[in-house]
């Protein structure tokens, strides 16, 4: 699976969010990232519903911050982002599904399970505040 741009907003989104010393609202964030609104408030709910932003309502209300940016993986902006976690290749998400019907005859199996744990384990360790 590629990163879609998805995870290319959730990552943009939460840098101008903890740059901001009070909430941002998400047509706020359209507007300054010239992206659109209805797709960024899907990615923001999402973002909160992983306990990664607080959704605060009112006048004054909008998204924060609730956790450090140093204790937030890469990855869980990923699954946030993307409803699933990233796979190198489509059976490397899901190792009981086989595009080929090939499950427990496929020579490089082991090979993608281990690439993609290998994935996985950089993602985790990844946090935004390495990136931002």
């Amino acid at each position: 699976m590629l990163l879609t741009r998805a995870t290319e907003y959730a990552l943009l989104s939460l840098d101008a969010i903890r740059r901001s010393d009070k909430p941002v609202g998400a047509e706020q964030l359209a507007n300054e990232l010239n992206i659109p609104k209805s797709f960024l408030a899907k990615i923001l709910q999402n973002l909160a519903k992983e306990g990664i932003l607080e959704s605060r309502k009112g006048a004054h209300g909008g998204f924060v911050l609730i956790k450090d940016i140093n204790d937030i993986s890469v990855q869980s902006v990923i699954i946030a982002a993307e409803g699933k976690p990233p796979a190198v290749f489509d059976c490397t998400g899901y190792m009981d599904t086989c595009p080929n019907g090939a499950i427990g005859t496929c020579v490089i199996s082991p090979f993608l399970a281990k690439f993609q744990t290998r994935i996985d384990e950089f993602l985790n360790g990844l946090t935004l505040g390495d990136i931002l």
